[in-house]
């Protein structure tokens, strides 16, 4: 139950995220660490389960844990809850929506639209970008540049599992190039609005803001039918991980 607990489960399973982190100023450090290893934890919940109902539950659990802590109730011993309860203290109420926009992977029924996939990372990744962006001084006033970078980033994390998401059902319900194109367009419009206004942001703020390497090569494959999101998406290398962080550590630019 300590935050080393989440920084490893970070380090094993969120590489991108884990590295962001350590760019942050050190005082952050816990406040991000804490959040993505809760981030893990309820994006896992519904797939713990084979049975909708159960993943419900289970998803359920996490959403009274975040309620109860927002109320100013400790939670139970935990290896995520209890550091996040250190760190965030009844903060961590306002965590509950990223448990609730969960709720239908637990139905494991794919997407009808580009729409509806673009307001599930809204969801999901937004809200996860706005937590961390405004714990790291992000003012009210950039909430919809922070939107903008989140939908961006989400979108090209969304297409590149898509190839493991698609046999699962957990894609597109029908699966059209075309719709491949319009999530990569709408992905690259919300990139270059964050971009313009990047200004309006404090540089503090550029750990949370990080959208991953090769983000804007992937849509402009993707946009112009080079690379069938289906099927095949060029992995991430470490070195490019690495080298995608470095370039965050030195320069402190989040947007492209």
């Amino acid at each position: 139950m300590t935050l080393e607990a989440c920084t490893e489960t970070l380090r094993e399973h969120d590489p991108l995220r884990f590295g962001a982190s350590l760019v942050a100023e050190p005082a952050d450090r816990p406040a991000l660490i804490t959040l993505y290893a809760l981030n893990l934890e309820i994006a896992r919940a519904p797939f713990q389960s084979a049975e909708p109902m159960l993943a419900e539950m289970r998803l359920q659990w996490w959403v009274d844990r975040l309620a109860e802590m927002g109320r100013g109730t400790a939670p139970p011993l935990h290896d995520v809850l209890t550091p996040l309860w250190e760190v965030w203290g009844s903060d961590a109420g306002a965590l509950e929506p990223l448990a609730e926009a969960r709720r239908r992977d637990c139905a494991r029924e794919p997407f009808g639209s580009p729409a509806e996939v673009i307001a599930y990372v809204d969801a999901t990744a937004g809200g996860l970008v706005w937590a961390a962006a405004s714990r790291l001084g992000a003012p009210e006033s950039t909430r919809e540049i922070v939107a903008a970078q989140a939908r961006g980033a989400g979108l090209a994390a969304w297409l590149r599992a898509l190839p493991q998401l698609q046999p699962m059902g957990l894609g597109l319900a029908d699966p059209r190039p075309g719709d491949l194109t319009l999530l990569a367009e709408a992905a690259r419009d919300g990139l270059r609005m964050a971009a313009r206004m990047h200004r309006k942001l404090p540089k503090r703020a550029a750990a949370a803001l990080y959208p991953g390497p090769r983000v804007p090569r992937l849509l402009s494959e993707i946009a112009a039918g080079r690379i069938d999101a289906f099927t095949e998406v060029p992995a991430i290398s470490a070195f490019q991980r690495r080298a995608s962080l470095a370039r965050l550590a030195v320069t402190g630019r989040w947007w492209r």
